[in-house]
């Protein structure tokens, strides 16, 4: 378990490169509609990946910018609730809209309205609170989260795949997932002693341990 809290980013990018490859492979077995919700799963696990490891520093930007904690290598987000969070809860909803597909449209509209969740706080509420131009994960927000989202309404819409119920669904089960499965879970599972802590690598440069 502790090999997969400290590495389930890796893993996910990882998994998101051979599952983008397969794809390539097996595209006419895909609608347009199939298609977009595996990639919006593996654009999730991009993301991620350029969260915990490629930038690395969002750990340490939400504790430090968002939160002012004095303790931003576990306090008060900590590596086991960013588990809990972007696997237990953003791999299970993503998974289960691409293998849902187009019987559970309101299933993919809330999947996509976390992905728009996210380029909406990377794009302006980390950038403007932490007075950046770049934070980690503001690149993959914008290059594969914004596309899916744009395209996800066009296609339900050029292929009627939409009804008036999955707007009164998914979108209020959207904004829920977005407060009370991302946001809260940090504040609630917070714990200035616990044992689950960032590496240094994954803090803003000004918080790292010289030592």
């Amino acid at each position: 378990m502790k090999f997969f809290r400290n590495h389930w980013y890796d893993i996910g990018g990882i998994l998101g490169a051979i599952m983008l490859i397969a794809i390539v492979f097996f595209r006419p077995c895909f609608t347009n509609y199939q298609l977009l919700m595996w990639l919006s799963f593996i654009a999730l696990t991009f993301h991620q990946a350029e969260e915990y490891r490629i930038a690395g520093t969002f750990p340490g930007m939400v504790n430090r910018v968002m939160f002012h904690s004095d303790i931003p290598d576990r306090y008060p987000l900590n590596s086991n609730t960013a588990l809990i969070i972007n696997v237990g809860m953003g791999w299970t909803l993503y998974l289960l809209a691409a293998i849902a597909g187009s019987k559970m449209i309101w299933l993919g509209m809330s999947s996509i309205l976390v992905s728009l969740g996210n380029f909406m706080a990377h794009t302006f509420v980390f950038n403007i609170k932490g007075k950046t131009l770049y934070n980690a994960g503001l690149i993959t927000s914008w290059l594969f989260f914004a596309p899916c989202v744009f395209f996800f309404f066009i296609i339900i819409h050029k292929a009627n795949l939409v009804v008036i119920a999955d707007y009164f669904i998914g979108i209020p089960l959207g904004i829920i997932i977005n407060v009370l499965g991302v946001l809260k879970p940090i504040t609630w599972l917070a714990d200035q002693n616990t044992p689950y802590r960032f590496k240094n690598s994954q803090l803003l440069p000004c918080d790292r341990a010289t030592s």
